[in-house]
């Protein structure tokens, strides 16, 4: 399988694909990203409400068990420490703002008028970043949609105080742990039984921020 669209870790079904992060109060992060089907500039900003029925046609298509929009909308409204995240195609090759790959990414834009080609969640407790989720729409996988997700979520967590960043993977999912040690994670301990779904082992990764502000 595919890393891009597909990683989230959490007990209940949880996997996507993680790359950035920007907390309610930052506005908006604009940068291009580059991934093999040619660069696309993007925009990251904070989840709303208003996004999750466009974030739901990804999660579904994206995972065996998927998120329910109630779950997305405690990580907006309920837990002060998540970091919820989408990230919006603001330019297309053609030139024009507007819907992504192919048309629309995800059939439709959402709350901010423009397509949703991925998204995010970090929570941020004390000094950790534990990344929760990060998922890319299919039509946008392997455009450096999830790579931009990754490396933004990790610098707006080291600009908060965090010194490391945790997450889980499933053991079989070898594309999306190469993402992961590509970004400095390395593996430390194997959740037994951790993902519901089939009872496979969850992989804990770990990654150090350095302390001389160097990395990310």
């Amino acid at each position: 399988g595919e890393v891009w669209g597909g990683l989230r870790e959490n007990p209940g079904g949880r996997e996507a694909v993680s790359e950035g992060a920007v907390g309610p109060d930052r506005g908006k992060i604009e940068i291009f990203a580059y991934g093999g089907g040619g660069p696309m500039r993007l925009c990251l900003r904070p989840m709303r409400v208003g996004d999750i029925p466009e974030v739901m046609k990804i999660e579904v298509r994206s995972f065996s068990l998927p998120w329910t929009e109630d779950a997305f909308v405690r990580e907006i409204e309920k837990i002060p420490f998540s970091r919820p995240l989408v990230a919006e195609e603001v330019e297309g090759r053609n030139g024009r703002a507007g819907p992504a790959v192919g048309g629309s990414a995800t059939g439709g834009p959402a709350a901010g008028g423009l397509a949703i080609v991925g998204y995010a969640c970090w929570w941020e407790v004390k000094d950790e970043c534990h990344i929760t989720n990060v998922t890319v729409s299919p039509e946008a996988r392997r455009r450096g949609v999830g790579k931009f997700l990754m490396r933004e979520i990790l610098k707006d967590a080291r600009r908060r105080g965090a010194v490391r960043a945790t997450l889980e993977a499933r053991n079989s999912n070898g594309a999306a742990v190469s993402l992961y040690e590509g970004f400095g994670f390395s593996p430390v301990a194997m959740r037994k039984g951790y993902y519901p779904d089939n009872g496979e082992d969850a992989l804990v990764m770990l990654m150090e921020f350095s302390p001389d502000g160097g990395g990310v």
